[in-house]
């Protein structure tokens, strides 16, 4: 090899380095984080906690809604108004799902509804919302059952119905429940109907003058469920395609817009039986499960997964890298869910080790396990 050819395979390794960094960032060492020394964001209103909007309604209780991936299903329902929307794997590598959070508009319709997972319920009870959702995993509905959570199950009650089967849907694909129904239900069942969540940093926007041209971020979950989303500089919001299509809202047919995009970087395995998780200084998840379906012939063994997001029951991890995506721009950071407490809220961190000030306006939450890739192509 002689010396120009060495230096065009340097140019070239170089190159795949970067790219590789570029296409497939991952955790590798991540921060401790101390939550007692952090100053929690308080909500002081008149505006979502959440969302960081002034709205009329800045002090409901956040309802919380599964809501699927699967192509059947789309266009979802509802998340054109959610104030926060948290989507990850619901198999590893696999399937995602979706939980849309409600606080300043509960929509006229939210749907299809889908099972619960238990990643969710933790993630909702961070949030201290009333959480919805049509049946769940055998792991799931175990700790529903113990009433950790205000919650409702569509299949046990009548607040949800189901759309009529049409195109491409399936049965499964048309459950939904009216926002009328869904203030029904909480002042039926004597829930609270005031906010207890603490809330989430916002700042003012930047100008458009200030503001780059455009960008485009892929988010590349398995396919049909990757996302990728186009920076729209005019709006100051990330433009949402899901799989190949623009990703629009069932009841009005409007272009999903956040203005913050968050991927999150957590680990996720199938719960197996064959796992000593007690070994481990976790609960035991298959200790209220029957024979047949830990064992027997209806094992469910490896059928459901966990994601390592900081919940109480089978997680060894509560932190990860973040990256954020506001104002056009890229930051990096950190997360946080402290998995001694079920109900702590979900902590977003920039790379000072201070709570993440978001843009006043919706966040999605996208939570990709290692390996997946996350490309973001600025543009100036």
């Amino acid at each position: 090899m002689n010396k120009t050819q060495k230096t065009i395979l340097a140019i070239l390794i170089i190159a795949l380095a970067g790219g590789a960094y570029y296409f497939f960032r991952s955790p590798k060492e991540v921060k401790k984080i101390d939550l007692e020394k952090k100053k929690v964001t308080e909500n002081t209103g008149p505006v979502s906690p959440i969302s960081g909007l002034s709205c009329e309604n800045w002090n409901r209780r956040p309802v919380a809604v599964m809501q699927p991936s699967d192509l059947q299903a789309r266009p979802a329902a509802g998340f054109s108004e959610a104030d926060m929307v948290i989507e990850m794997p619901a198999y590893t590598s696999s399937v995602t799902r979706l939980m849309g959070v409600y606080v300043c508009n509960i929509p006229k319709e939210i749907g299809a509804i889908r099972s619960s997972r238990h990643d969710y319920v933790a993630l909702a009870k961070g949030l201290d919302a009333f959480f919805i959702h049509w049946g769940g995993s055998h792991f799931a509905l175990d700790l529903l059952g113990k009433k950790i959570i205000d919650h409702i199950d569509c299949m046990n009650t009548n607040y949800c119905a189901r759309w009529p089967v049409s195109g491409k849907m399936r049965m499964e694909d048309t459950g939904h429940i009216t926002g009328e129904n869904v203030l029904a239900a909480m002042k039926n069942l004597n829930l609270k109907m005031e906010s207890g969540f603490a809330g989430y940093a916002h700042q003012a926007e930047s100008s458009e003058s200030e503001r780059p041209s455009g960008g485009h971020l892929r988010v590349a979950f398995a396919k049909p469920y990757d996302a990728e989303y186009d920076y729209d500089k005019a709006t100051n919001t990330y433009l949402r395609t899901w799989g190949e299509d623009q990703d629009t809202d069932r009841n009005n047919s409007q272009r999903i817009a956040p203005k913050n995009v968050v991927v999150m970087f957590a680990e996720s395995e199938q719960i197996v039986n064959t796992k000593d998780y007690k070994a481990l200084g976790l609960s035991d998840p298959w200790e209220n499960v029957e024979a047949v379906k830990n064992t027997g012939a209806e094992s469910i063994s490896g059928r459901y997964n966990n994601v390592q997001i900081g919940d109480p029951w089978y997680d060894s991890s509560d932190s990860g890298d973040a990256f954020y995506y506001l104002n056009g721009k890229e930051y990096k950071g950190a997360w946080k869910k402290d998995r001694s407490k079920l109900d702590s809220k979900l902590f977003f961190y920039d790379e000072s080790g201070e709570e993440m000030q978001f843009v006043p306006g919706q966040i999605w939450v996208e939570i990709l396990e290692p390996g997946q890739s996350l490309r973001w192509e600025p543009t100036s």
